[in-house]
């Protein structure tokens, strides 16, 4: 009996474990939090734009437009180089150059992978590039290619969106804690707490929405997943960049079946993005092929071509300085006559030495007076001329610096400016000759109004006696002049006070530039640089 009831108690227990095994449900599998990308969603989301950028970028409308409209520019021609060749170098380089900063943010992202051959992207990146070499076949057809930039793009869409939104919950957040300690003894407590509430509702959707954005976007991907489709990518643009260039002509075989096979032009009853474009880059690039070792790879190659030469403005450090210094010209031409001494002084104070120079050399025979309207019309055409030209690689090098510079580094550039439509690769001394003669004209046309507002006034004021006098004596000296105005019969009507101002500014400084930096006397005519 006591055997019985032992067997019975032995029975119980072992039923009752089991079905609270049955009952417990089964684990799911752990989710590894650190092979997800998370914060750094908005990191690999700029990398992503970038790429987008760069792959839109070679287009075969874009390369049409560099090959037709880019390096044709008259600037580009007159103050960089008027060699097609050198040019479209200049412009593969640059793409190639920003295709290697991409692979090497990607290489750093890599080493959190877990797959070993993703943590092996550069090594395997830089063979591919070097060799044409693709062991994993990670260039991919212009169809795929296509399939996975909309995919890129919805993920960059929805992770800018979710970063506005964190920026919204966090001011929810802050807007809600400030009603909490406030102590606004005019408000009630009910309506206080029916405030706090709604704002308590506005947190717990925002919070739902940020889950779910969460969820669509780059946040809860994995590191093995993103890196996968960003390598895919930077392969398939490598061969990309170097259909459209014509290069890899050095390189095996294996090389050009896999950009024939992979990588097509968008339109296929086009001809190809190589008859389009680079017939003439594709010698210079099997030029630099050759003269390279094997010990230099394809990307220090390429390098090489961005060093400016010892005779630009990129050498010299000074293509921003100048970009600025010719937007300041611009603007100064449309007015003239509305430049005050300050803003005339503070130009001054931006010529470096060497333009100074040549500005003194060319206001020797500049006169005392500047009255002839024909000549100024002749220098409004030259500066016209001029800064049709100068101007837009002025501008193209702001825009080029601003889209690079440390707020804008993780954003989608804006424009497709490269380098070679920049004063990057100007000429220091074409540059400086061209700056030199906005100067000169400016100087002139800048007297010019003057002059014609000061004989506006004095015909206006009915200043006959004075005038007269003072035109024939031609007085230098203020105090004789002063003695001229008051001795003068201005009948019933008397001169403002400005008019006086304007006057003894024009006699004591006739030129633009002070006197005391530019001597001479005579007149000149605009220099054809234009």
């Amino acid at each position: 009996m006591a055997l019985d009831t032992w067997l019975v108690k032995v029975k119980k227990t072992i039923s009752n474990s089991f079905d609270s095994v049955r009952a417990t449900p089964p684990h799911a599998k752990p989710v590894n939090k650190k092979s997800s990308l998370g914060v750094m969603a908005f990191e690999i989301a700029g990398l992503m734009s970038k790429l987008l950028h760069l792959w839109h970028s070679l287009s075969d409308k874009n390369m049409m437009r560099l090959r037709h409209e880019s390096i044709c520019l008259e600037g580009v021609r007159k103050i960089v180089s008027n060699d097609e060749d050198f040019l479209l170098s200049l412009a593969c380089a640059e793409i190639v150059e920003n295709l290697r900063i991409i692979s090497r943010a990607l290489s750093r992202i890599s080493n959190k992978c877990e797959d070993s051959t993703l943590r092996n992207f550069d090594q395997i990146f830089d063979q591919f590039s070097n060799t044409g070499r693709d062991p994993h076949s990670w260039s991919m057809s212009w169809k795929d290619m296509e399939a996975k930039i909309k995919k890129m793009d919805g993920y960059v869409t929805i992770t800018a969106t979710l970063y506005r939104e964190i920026e919204e919950l966090t001011s929810l957040e802050s807007s809600l804690k400030k009603s909490s300690q406030s102590k606004d003894h005019d408000v009630t407590t009910i309506s206080k707490q029916q405030k706090m509430i709604d704002q308590q509702q506005k947190l717990l959707l925002q919070r739902q929405e940020i889950k779910y954005l969460k969820e669509r976007s780059l946040w809860c991907r994995s590191f093995d997943t993103i890196t996968a489709l960003l390598a895919r990518s930077v392969f398939t643009l490598l061969a990309r960049i170097k259909l459209v260039f014509g290069m890899g002509q050095g390189y095996p075989h294996s090389l050009h079946r896999t950009l024939s096979a992979t990588v097509y032009p968008s339109d296929q009853n086009h001809p190809t993005s190589l008859d389009m474009v680079l017939g003439p880059c594709a010698k210079t690039t099997k030029h630099q092929e050759s003269k390279g070792s094997l010990s230099h790879g394809f990307f220090e190659l390429n390098s090489k071509l961005l060093k400016p030469p010892a005779s630009t403005l990129g050498a010299a450090a000074l293509s921003l300085h100048y970009s600025n210094l010719i937007i300041v010209l611009e603007k100064m031409t449309r007015s003239p006559q509305l430049i005050g001494f300050d803003a005339r002084d503070d130009l001054y104070a931006m010529l470096p030495q060497s333009i100074r120079w040549s500005l003194r050399a060319r206001l020797k025979g500049v006169g005392f007076s500047a009255s002839d309207p024909v000549l100024a019309g002749e220098w409004r055409d030259a500066l016209g001329r001029i800064l049709g030209w100068l101007s837009p690689l002025a501008h193209n090098m702001i825009k080029w610096q601003s889209e690079r510079s440390f707020e804008q580094q993780n954003m989608m550039p804006k424009t497709n400016v490269l380098l070679l439509q920049t004063l990057y690769f100007a000429n220091q001394e074409k540059t400086e000759a061209a700056i030199t003669e906005l100067l000169v004209g400016l100087n002139y046309i800048w007297r010019f109004e003057r002059e014609m507002n000061a004989k506006a006034l004095f015909e206006s004021a009915d200043f006959t006696s004075g005038f007269v006098h003072l035109q024939n004596s031609k007085f230098r000296r203020i105090g004789t002049f002063t003695n001229t105005i008051l001795n003068s019969n201005l009948s019933t009507r008397t001169l403002p006070l400005f008019v006086y101002t304007h006057l003894f500014v024009l006699l004591a400084g006739n030129n633009f530039f002070r006197q005391d930096t530019l001597n001479g006397v005579g007149q000149t005519s605009p220099w054809r640089f234009s």
